[in-house]
């Protein structure tokens, strides 16, 4: 295994093994490779219902455009209208439980608000999280 995708599984791990402590569920888990039908990285994390795409990427250099795109895509993949990345931040390890969530999340407002509004209906014309947006 190249060594780009060994600290790339590492940070996975540690994310994974960070959200099932944080949210209390063992059910939160990595995700089996599917080619181009990929659903993120990590999968089990649930919002009212709704199923959350995170994709992590620990990279030298950020890229987010390129890893919101990527995300979307898998999210839509998944059924699912939250996509997130987890980033890994320059300078902050993964050995210790702080250094794990002190690591950066990237996602657009539009999400950050359907999360914030528990995937009701934003506005008037939206449909909330069942309207398949």
């Amino acid at each position: 295994m190249s060594r780009q995708k060994q600290k790339g599984t590492a940070f996975e791990t540690a994310v994974t093994r960070w959200l099932q402590w944080a949210l209390d569920d063992k059910t939160i888990h990595r995700e089996s490779l599917h080619g181009s039908r990929d659903r993120g990285d990590i999968g089990g994390v649930i919002i009212d219902g709704e199923p959350v795409t995170i994709e992590a990427k620990s990279h030298r250099r950020m890229e987010l455009a390129e890893w919101m795109r990527e995300a979307e895509t898998e999210a839509g993949n998944a059924d699912g209208i939250l996509p997130v990345v987890v980033h890994k931040r320059s300078g902050v390890g993964i050995q210790s439980r702080e250094g794990v969530g002190s690591q950066w999340v990237t996602m657009t407002l539009e999400t950050f608000a359907r999360i914030l509004n528990h995937c009701v209906e934003l506005g008037p014309e939206d449909g909330g999280c069942d309207d398949g947006v």
